[in-house]
C-alpha cells in the first residue's frame, strides 16, 4: 500500500497481513481526495475506524493540518503508530484507540466547524454507520464521508446531515454527507 498524493506521495504504508483490515483501494481514495482537493488544506481530518491509516495519512500528505485516527484493535492502532512515526508525522496525529462510534461522541474536535470525517466501519458490522452518524449528527457544520459496500443502504438523511452525493467504484461506495 502506498500514498497516492501529496507531499508524501509514493511513500509505503504497511498493513496488516490477513483479512482483518480492508484498507481502501487506491483508485477508491484517489476518488475521495478529487472530490475533497478544495477542502483538504487546513483542514482536521478524522479516520474513524482508521485500520492502517492509510486515509487519514493520505489526508496529512495532502495538506490537513491535523489527523485524528480511531481504532479499536491494538494490532491495527500499534501499525497506524508505525506508518506515522516511519514519516515523522506523530506532531500532526493524534491516535484513540478506542470504538469509533462512542470517541465521536466525545472528540473535542467536534466544535471544529468543518472538520472532515471518514467513517469504515467494517462492512460486517452496518449498524456501526448508524452509530457513528448518529453521534455526528450534533457537530458543527462538519463533512462525512462513509465508505460501504455498494449494495448497502445507507441513510438519505441523519439528523442534520444530509446525503449529497454516491462515488462508486466497484464493489465499494462513498457516501458524502453535509449538514441540510
Amino acid at each position: 500500500m502506498r500514498i497516492i498524493g501529496g507531499e508524501f506521495r509514493s511513500r509505503k504504508l504497511k498493513s496488516l497481513p490477513g483479512s482483518a483490515t480492508r484498507p481502501t483501494p487506491d483508485r477508491l481514495r484517489q476518488a475521495l481526495f478529487d472530490v475533497l482537493a478544495p477542502v483538504i488544506e487546513g483542514s482536521v481530518f478524522i479516520d474513524a475506524y482508521a485500520g492502517t491509516g492509510a486515509v487519514g495519512i493520505e489526508a496529512l500528505s495532502r495538506g490537513a493540518v491535523r489527523a485524528v485516527f480511531l481504532e479499536h484493535s491494538p494490532r491495527a492502532a500499534a501499525l497506524i503508530h508505525e506508518n506515522l512515526r516511519s514519516l515523522g508525522l506523530e506532531s500532526r496525529a493524534v491516535l484513540r484507540r478506542t470504538p469509533a462510534a462512542s470517541a465521536l461522541r466525545s472528540l473535542p474536535e467536534a466544535a471544529i466547524p468543518g472538520a472532515i470525517v471518514f467513517l469504515d466501519p467494517p462492512y460486517t458490522h452496518p449498524l456501526e454507520y448508524d452509530a457513528a452518524l448518529d453521534a455526528l449528527a450534533g457537530w458543527s457544520q462538519p463533512r462525512v464521508i462513509a465508505q460501504h459496500d455498494s449494495h448497502a443502504l445507507l441513510p438519505d438523511t441523519r439528523g442534520p446531515l444530509r446525503r449529497l452525493r454516491v462515488l462508486t467504484h466497484g464493489s465499494n461506495s462513498l457516501s458524502f454527507y453535509e449538514p441540510a
